[in-house]
C-alpha cells in the first residue's frame, strides 16, 4: 500500500510539474527539462558511437598520416553534431560552446573552429517572443514603449539578442532582451552538461573541464541579471573616464529589468571587421593599443576586469577630431581580482619578462600550481612557446611558425594543461579565457609584434606590484623608499623600451609608440 502511494504520489508529482513548466513555458514542448535531457543524451550517445564506429574499431598506428586524417575527420563529425544540439537547445547550451570555441590550447582544433561560429551566429528567437518578455517585465506592451522597434536583431548572443529601437522621446537605443526560457531551464541544463562533460573524459581520458561546468554554474546567475550588468556598464564608465577614448553605452534605467537592459545606441564596426578599418582608415596598431592599455589597467591595477572581449563585443569608429573611439559593449561577466592575486600575476609577468625562472616557480606556486607545471602555465599566459620565454618574449618577435609549434605539440601536453586548469587559482581561469580573446583580436588585426603591448603592460605590473607593497609597508620612510624605487624602475622601463623602438623603428616612430 505504501509503495503503491508513493508511486502514484512520484507519478502525479512529475505530472503536476510538467504541466506547470508547460503553462510557464506557453506551451512549448522544447522548453521541458526531460525534453532537454534527453535530447541531450542521445547526442552524446551518438558522438560516443561515432568514434567507436568510425575511430576506435581497430587498432591504429597513431604516428601515420592515415590515423590523422581518420581522427581529424571524426572529431569533425563529433563537433558538428554537438553544435546540432547546441544550436536547438540553446541559451547554456550555447554560452559553453562558445567557451569550448575559446579554448585553443585544450581542445582539438576541429572543435574549437567548429564552435567559433556562435561567437557571432548564435540562433535568435522570433520578435514575438521577445515582446512577451518585455511586457512580462515592464508591464507595458512594446507600443506603449517604443515608437519604432526593429524586427531584425543587432546581434543575438547566448542569453539574449539586441534590437535597435526609438524611445517615444525620439532617443534613438539598443534593446537587449533575455532569451525566453534561459533563465527557467538554465539549473536543468547545467545538470546535463555536467553528466556530458563526465561522458566526455570517459571518452578522452584527458579532456578534464569539470572546471568548465563549475565556472558556468558560478557565473550564469550573475550574467542572466541585466539590472547587474547596467552596474558593471556604469562602474567601468566612471573607473576610465580619464580615457576620451573609450565609449560605455548609457543605461536608461526606466526601461530595464532583470531580462530587458535598454541603453543608448553606438554605432561602429567589429574589431575584427578589416574592411571597415580599412575604408574608414582607422590604425589598427591605435586600436590595439588602447584595448592593451584598457585592460591591462583592468587586470593590474583595477582588478574589475571585462571578461567576455569576443569581437562582437568590441566596435570601433573614427570620429572627426576626436580620432579612434572603442566602444566597449556586454557588461555581464566581470571578474573581481583580489589584490593578492593581482600582486601575484604582476610578479608573475615581471618574471617572465625578465627570464627569471627561479620567480616563475615562486609567483605561479602562489597561483595555485605546483612543481614544474610552472612552465606549461607561463606559456599559457603567454601564448608563446617555451623557447621564446627563455630568449626573452618580449625581444623575440611573434611568427607563424610559433602558431604551428604550440598546434602542434598541444597533443602531447594535454594531459598537462588539464591539471594546470584543476589546480590554478580560480580567478585566473576567466583571465586566461581574456587573454586569448585578445590575442585573436590581435592576431586579425596583424598587431601582435608592436612594441607598446610588454611596455604598457609592464608598467602595469610595477604599478600594480609597488601599490600592494606600499599598501602593507607600515612606516612612512619605507613607503617613501617604495615610491622612489617605483618611479626609478618606470623611468628604466621607458628607456630601455625607447631603446629598443630606435633599434627597431627609428626615433621618431619609437617616440610616436610610446607617446
Amino acid at each position: 500500500m505504501i509503495r503503491r502511494v508513493l508511486t502514484y504520489s512520484v507519478i502525479g508529482a512529475s505530472a503536476i510539474g510538467t504541466g506547470l513548466s508547460l503553462h510557464t513555458n506557453d506551451y512549448d514542448v522544447n522548453a521541458l527539462g526531460i525534453v532537454r535531457l534527453g535530447r541531450s543524451a542521445v547526442a552524446v550517445v551518438d558522438v560516443a558511437l561515432t568514434y567507436k564506429r568510425e575511430l576506435y574499431y581497430r587498432e591504429w598506428d597513431k604516428s601515420s598520416a592515415e590515423y590523422k586524417a581518420e581522427k581529424s575527420r571524426v572529431h569533425t563529425l563529433a563537433a558538428e553534431r554537438l553544435l546540432q544540439l547546441i544550436c536547438v537547445n540553446k541559451g547554456v547550451y550555447i554560452k559553453v560552446g562558445q567557451h569550448i570555441g575559446a579554448l585553443d590550447y585544450l581542445l582539438p582544433k576541429e572543435f574549437v573552429q567548429t564552435m567559433r561560429v556562435l561567437h557571432s551566429n548564435a540562433p535568435q528567437n522570433p520578435i514575438e517572443d521577445l515582446h512577451k518578455v518585455i511586457k512580462q517585465d515592464l508591464k507595458k506592451n512594446v507600443d506603449d514603449i517604443f515608437d519604432n522597434f526593429e524586427r531584425e536583431p543587432l546581434g543575438t548572443a547566448s542569453l539574449a539578442q539586441v534590437h535597435k529601437a526609438t524611445l517615444k522621446t525620439g532617443e534613438v537605443v539598443a534593446v537587449k532582451v533575455q532569451h525566453p526560457y534561459v533563465k527557467g531551464n538554465s539549473r536543468v541544463d547545467m545538470a546535463t552538461m555536467e553528466v556530458a562533460v563526465k561522458v566526455l573524459a570517459f571518452i578522452f581520458p584527458d579532456f578534464k573541464i569539470q572546471w568548465l561546468v563549475e565556472e558556468s554554474k558560478k557565473n550564469l546567475p550573475i550574467e542572466l541579471d541585466f539590472l547587474n550588468e547596467g552596474k558593471n556598464a556604469e562602474k567601468v564608465q566612471q573607473q576610465f573616464k580619464k580615457y576620451k577614448w573609450l565609449k560605455v553605452p548609457r543605461i536608461y534605467w526606466d526601461y530595464c529589468s532583470s531580462r530587458v537592459l535598454v541603453m543608448e545606441y553606438l554605432e561602429g564596426g567589429q574589431v575584427n571587421d578589416l574592411e571597415y578599418i580599412r575604408r574608414n582608415k582607422i590604425d589598427p596598431f591605435s586600436i590595439s593599443n588602447k584595448i592593451g592599455q584598457l585592460y591591462s589597467e583592468m587586470i593590474f591595477n583595477t582588478g574589475f576586469v571585462h571578461s567576455d572581449p569576443h569581437p562582437g563585443n568590441i566596435l570601433v569608429r573614427k570620429l572627426p577630431g576626436k580620432g579612434v573611439e572603442i566602444i566597449l559593449l556586454d557588461h555581464g561577466l566581470y571578474a573581481n581580482l583580489t589584490d593578492k592575486f593581482r600582486y601575484n600575476y604582476s610578479k608573475l609577468w615581471m618574471s617572465i619578462l625578465n627570464v627569471d625562472r627561479t620567480a616563475m616557480r615562486t609567483y605561479a606556486q602562489n597561483l595555485g600550481i605546483r612543481g614544474d607545471l610552472y612552465g606549461l602555465f607561463a606559456c599559457m599566459v603567454t601564448g608563446r612557446p617555451w623557447d621564446t620565454l627563455v630568449k626573452g618574449v618580449n625581444k623575440v618577435k611573434y611568427t607563424t611558425d610559433e602558431k604551428d609549434t604550440l598546434q602542434n605539440n598541444t597533443s602531447l601536453v594535454l594531459p598537462h594543461i588539464s591539471d594546470v586548469l584543476e589546480q590554478v587559482d580560480r580567478q585566473m581561469l576567466l583571465i586566461l579565457k581574456t587573454n586569448d580573446l585578445i590575442r585573436g583580436i590581435e592576431s586579425t588585426l596583424g598587431t601582435q609584434n608592436r612594441m607598446t603591448a610588454f611596455w604598457v603592460m609592464s608598467k602595469c605590473c610595477l604599478l600594480s606590484s609597488f601599490g600592494e607593497e606600499k599598501s602593507l609597508a607600515r612606516t612612512k620612510s619605507k613607503r617613501l623608499g617604495l615610491q622612489l624605487r617605483e618611479k626609478w624602475e618606470i623611468f628604466k622601463l621607458n628607456l630601455y623600451y625607447l631603446y629598443l623602438g630606435l633599434i627597431n623603428f627609428g626615433f621618431m616612430a619609437a617616440v610616436k609608440e610610446l607617446l
